[in-house]
């Protein structure tokens, strides 16, 4: 917690956009009928996450090859925003599926912890047998299709979690989870039941879940420099070079 505190203050620029677009979307959007302005500020704070990625650090190289697809995950996103405020939502959900697929590539498949996923799994299969008989049109394979990406996404997050214990990959993997539980209110209020002040506790949720997903990247800058996602290697070249003196 201390190195992730220390990270966030070392980012505090970088981050500031985000934050002060967060406030701004909660204290002036009520209810959003696709206005340009609700858009735009629906959109800001991805937009700002974008900008996080590229400014705490950022090359077109293969050092920075889980920023970028990272960074392609949260222009989709993005996309998606904009599709959902403007009430097209099965196209919405067609670039959040993009949007998953980049970050299941960030998160990668190894280790591949199969145990680990049947949970998800069954998860998926059983929301879908839920929801079947609401969905129309290409929801019918629309849904099932980003309900599967989505829980692959939190699956891969979380087994890389089990496999490399470090600050990062732990609140990533707590925020893919919420990412889950912001869809899963979606598509709770849609089809299944009415949820008071739905769409607070969705935005509260999805921009907690982006916000994780777009610190992780500072795992870039840290191979080239010891610190938040290698704390105990830090320490111990801490204390040899101590002791070297």
């Amino acid at each position: 917690m201390t190195d992730l505190i220390h990270l966030c203050k070392s980012q505090a620029l970088n981050l500031a956009p985000f934050v002060n677009f967060v406030v701004l979307y909660f204290a002036f959007v009520r209810n959003p009928h696709g206005e340009l302005w609700t858009t735009i500020l629906k959109c800001a704070p991805i937009v700002s996450l974008m900008f996080f990625v590229v400014m705490k650090g950022f090359a077109f190289n293969k050092q920075y090859k889980y920023s970028l697809l990272i960074l392609i995950g949260l222009v989709f996103s993005c996309g998606g925003d904009v599709l959902l405020n403007i009430d097209m939502f099965p196209h919405g959900m067609g670039s959040f599926a993009v949007a998953q697929i980049f970050y299941i590539s960030a998160f990668g498949l190894k280790p591949l912890n199969w145990k680990l996923g049947i949970p998800f799994f069954v998860l998926w299969a059983v929301a879908i047998a839920v929801v079947a008989k609401h969905l129309e049109g290409v929801l019918i394979v629309g849904m099932p299709v980003y309900g599967f990406l989505l829980l692959t996404m939190c699956y891969r997050a979380t087994a890389r979690t089990v496999h490399q214990k470090t600050p990062l990959f732990i609140l990533c993997a707590i925020c893919s989870v919420l990412f889950v539980v912001s869809d899963g209110m979606i598509a709770l209020d849609m089809f299944l039941l009415s949820i008071p002040n739905a769409r607070l506790w969705i935005m509260i949720t999805y921009y907690a879940a982006q916000f994780g997903i777009a610190l992780s990247t500072t795992i870039d800058i840290s191979k080239k420099k010891p610190g938040i996602m290698s704390p105990r290697k830090g320490r111990n070249n801490s204390s040899s070079r101590r002791r070297v003196k």
